[in-house]
């Protein structure tokens, strides 16, 4: 007889022949790629979706989930979405924006014309209000531009926490207590709900790095937050999200990577720039400037 799980679900046992099929499926749609030495971390989400259905088999629950009953899909992605962030996480690149990234950025720049900051994934809302916040307490031409923050993630639970900008106290480790103060209002149970202004200000959509079609619909970034998220892919899924990732910025423009990644073992079109505070990659001006 199977144990229950964790979460009191009835176990199912799944063949390999199922975890394939549903990896393989996960992989064509967002990139993501689960080997072996995940298998409890597959099959316990599996298991998971396929109680929260109702199915009584593995094939039955692939039969909905490729009819995308319900929304199934978008279930079952945000179940095996990986969302552990907190503010100001890898803030040398909080820093490297205010002291180089945006004055190149702003250099020529016509009047009025937006400064645009994108962080993808931006799970529960950390790192985008971290960009805000950051502005707001350390560039002193902060209210001389119409900057425009985006927040997007495949993860439409982690997109609705964002918007609501309410946090724990993990989240805000590393924030000072009078950064806390400025910036947030106490909430029940512990928790702090951000600014609204600030919430107000950010912009939350859905977006899926490596589908080039969804990727289309932004354009003109001047610096991109792309952190920690390329761990989880393939090297072709990584080529395909670096290309998706080139179309979107402006020329000139920058991308931050986690501290783990490097895109100069992904891509060749970008170029290297070490500042003091943190290694950027550039999309070049031009198509002739590429390493």
């Amino acid at each position: 007889m199977a144990r229950p799980d964790a979460h009191g679900h009835r176990a199912i046992p799944f063949t390999q022949e199922d975890v394939g099929r549903l990896c393989e499926f996960l992989y064509r749609r967002t990139g993501m790629s689960f080997d072996g030495s995940k298998r409890y971390y597959i099959d316990r989400r599996l298991a998971e979706r396929i109680a929260a259905t109702g199915s009584a088999s593995f094939q039955s629950y692939f039969a909905v989930l490729r009819s995308d009953a319900n929304q199934e899909i978008e279930h079952l992605v945000n179940a095996f979405t990986v969302n552990e962030t907190y503010f100001n996480r890898e803030d040398h690149q909080l820093r490297c924006m205010t002291s180089d990234l945006l004055g190149r950025a702003i250099h020529g720049r016509k009047s009025g014309e937006p400064i645009r900051i994108w962080s993808i994934p931006c799970s529960t809302g950390e790192e985008p209000y971290s960009i805000a916040i950051w502005l707001m307490d350390n560039w002193n031409e902060v209210d001389s531009h119409n900057i425009e923050i985006v927040g997007s993630d495949i993860d439409t639970r982690a997109l609705q926490v964002a918007e609501k900008g309410i946090y724990g106290e993990r989240s805000l480790m590393r924030l000072t207590k009078s950064v806390v103060a400025r910036y947030f209002k106490p909430v029940a149970g512990d928790r702090h709900q951000i600014d609204p202004g600030l919430r107000n200000s950010i912009q939350f959509t859905q977006a899926n790095l490596v589908d080039s079609q969804d990727m289309s619909r932004f354009r003109d970034f001047d610096i991109v937050f792309c952190r920690n998220v390329l761990i989880y892919f393939d090297d072709s899924s990584r080529r395909i999200a670096a290309e998706n990732l080139y179309d979107c910025l402006r020329p000139g423009g920058y991308i931050c990577l986690g501290h783990s990644e490097t895109m100069s073992r992904i891509s060749p079109l970008f170029r290297v720039c070490r500042f003091s505070d943190a290694i950027v990659y550039q999309r070049p001006e031009s198509d002739h400037d590429r390493n």
